[in-house]
């Protein structure tokens, strides 16, 4: 069975679209990344376990539907930020948590700069935040801090992902399904997407050189 599934719905592609658009400044940028980690947080979650409870509407006594559990959300910073707050929008009573993280070129290493994490951690259920999987080390690196606080599944919640990225994931976490708008054609020599849409965190927080 696939770990990877490519949310192809027209609406959220063109969406897509004009986060691609070089001339969409900031702004829109971050707003529309808002919406798609609104919608990726709803496909995500569509088979999340649930309980039944009494309730009474204005009419009548009924049963109500709630998750038995909320998964904990997880932003790699800085870009996976630009999706959180649309994700928490979506799954309200949900906590969060936060990892820094960025692949040094210099040492050839990952290193992690911030870790935090709600204090109830061990065994719950993760929706991993990050818009773009590339070589895909920041992201197993990011994966293996969370396993050593024993947590439940892991979710990745991306917008594009690189098909080395994709292949080396699931090479070290092969459990780790993955949600996504587009599989890109690959990385170009500076190790950007292609087509892309450049640096994320460069766009959402107008920090473009």
């Amino acid at each position: 069975m696939s770990k990877f599934n490519l949310i192809s719905h027209p609406i959220l592609q063109h969406k897509l679209t004009k986060m691609r658009e070089k001339d969409t400044n900031s702004i829109g940028f971050r707003g529309l990344m808002n919406e798609i980690g609104k919608f990726l947080a709803f496909e995500a979650t569509r088979n999340i376990e649930t309980e039944t409870f009494d309730i009474e509407t204005p009419v009548a006594k009924t049963k109500g539907i709630r998750p038995k559990a909320y998964p904990m959300v997880v932003s790699i910073m800085r870009a996976g930020n630009g999706m959180l707050d649309g994700v928490l929008e979506t799954l309200p009573y949900a906590s969060a948590g936060h990892i820094g993280i960025y692949r040094d070129k210099f040492i050839n290493n990952t290193v992690e700069y911030y870790f935090k994490l709600p204090p109830n951690a061990k065994g719950r259920d993760v929706l991993l935040l990050d818009p773009m999987l590339a070589t895909g080390d920041t992201m197993i690196a990011a994966i293996d801090r969370l396993k050593q606080y024993n947590v439940g599944k892991i979710t990745l919640l991306s917008v594009l992902v690189s098909p080395q990225g994709l292949e080396r994931l699931h090479y070290f976490h092969p459990e780790v399904e993955i949600y996504a708008l587009s599989k890109e054609e690959g990385l170009n020599d500076k190790g950007y997407l292609v087509p892309g849409m450049g640096d994320a965190g460069d766009r959402l927080y107008n920090t473009t050189k």
